[in-house]
């Protein structure tokens, strides 16, 4: 098995409860819902503010990369065959989170089922190297497969 997949029953506390042990730290980690990300249409909600510059926990998709060598996956709320790219922050969906993350890191499939572990961080902000244009991320993002 690999670590991953053991994190991911960790996670779910199917291994955690066999040994007797508490579930992982992140599960003491803020949550957000892509259903309460928004308030009114591109607004931010409330509970999104109040999050801004904390280690949240979000669960979804990992959608396809735009191309192997970037650093950050697109973090959907349902599965996406093929990535959501934007291109102007007013068109910016309310269902996808841009997720940074430090070193390598290997991408699932777009089918994979993740909890992401990661700060919030808001604004509009272009990456230079591919020109995504993102309103919402998470950063130094870490994943485990649900």
């Amino acid at each position: 098995m690999d670590r991953r997949n053991f994190l991911g029953l960790a996670a779910s506390g199917t291994l955690l409860g066999a040994f007797g042990l508490s579930t992982p730290a992140f599960a003491d980690l803020p949550s957000l819902r892509f259903r309460d990300m928004y308030s009114r249409g591109k607004d931010l909600s409330d509970e999104a503010i109040a999050l801004e510059g904390q280690r949240i926990v979000m669960t979804g998709y990992m959608a396809p990369p735009l191309k192997p060598e970037i650093n950050f996956f697109v973090l959907t709320k349902t599965p996406m065959a093929t990535c959501p790219f934007c291109d102007d922050a007013t068109d910016w969906p309310n269902d996808i989170v841009l997720s940074y993350f430090e070193g390598d890191m290997k991408f699932t499939r777009f089918s994979n089922l993740i909890r992401v572990e990661g700060t919030f961080d808001t604004g509009i902000e272009t990456d230079g190297p591919t020109g995504f244009v993102s309103k919402v991320r998470l950063l130094d993002t870490s994943y485990t497969i649900l």
